[in-house]
């Protein structure tokens, strides 16, 4: 990039961010990367095909226990969004490839008390060490995915591989990596993050950032 270029705005990153913005697709706060950051807490947590496995309970007429090979033949969907993190960048037009939550909720049937659902992930090579809560509104969405596959790639495991929900109406630590299990409940309870003082809800365009 020439000096000139980059005195006047006219750098790639600069000139997507303009873009966003005037389009209202830049939350409030955010800035546009051209990479994908890496952030989690925890180590990347080891993946056994044959001994992993997706558990849906709480509040459902019909839990269910997948294993890799029943999840992975799920039908599948593709959606194209954004994806804003709480520390403040944002990645845009992403190409997901994933199981539709929906299909999900189709199969376990919440029942009519379920309000809000609390998703299960790794920490590290706990199973169930990080988790997020959601209000059901927010998880029954035809943009959301268990997402396999990211801009036409298997999804890294740094990324949350070999599945991660995403929810791109939220801010991302909403869209556990490494997901392993739902909870489904009949009142709202705070995840990992939201103990720790981040909001119980997350929308990037509200600022939703602490509670």
């Amino acid at each position: 990039m020439a000096l000139d270029d980059y005195l006047h705005g006219r750098d790639e990153r600069a000139t997507r961010e303009r873009a966003m913005r005037a389009a209202g697709r830049l939350p409030p706060g955010q800035s546009l990367t051209l990479k994908w950051p890496v952030l989690h807490d925890g180590e990347v947590p080891s993946f056994d095909s044959a001994a992993w496995d997706f558990r849906v309970g709480g509040l459902v007429e019909d839990p269910i226990a997948l294993s890799w090979a029943e999840l992975s033949a799920l039908p599948t969907s593709e959606v194209t969004s954004d994806f804003h993190c709480v520390t403040r960048w944002s990645t845009f037009d992403n190409r997901w490839q994933g199981v539709a939550v929906q299909e999900v909720l189709r199969r376990v049937r919440p029942r009519p008390e379920a309000t809000h659902v609390m998703v299960l992930g790794h920490k590290g090579e706990v199973r169930y060490g990080y988790s997020t809560n959601l209000p059901l509104a927010d998880l029954d969405r035809p943009e959301n995915l268990l997402v396999l596959r990211h801009d036409g790639a298997p999804l890294d495991p740094e990324h949350g591989g070999p599945l991660r929900l995403v929810v791109p109406h939220l801010y991302a630590w909403k869209s556990a990596k490494w997901v392993r299990g739902m909870i489904f409940m009949d009142a709202d309870k705070a995840g990992y993050w939201e103990k720790a003082g981040y909001h119980m809800r997350g929308d990037p365009f509200a600022e939703e950032r602490f509670g």
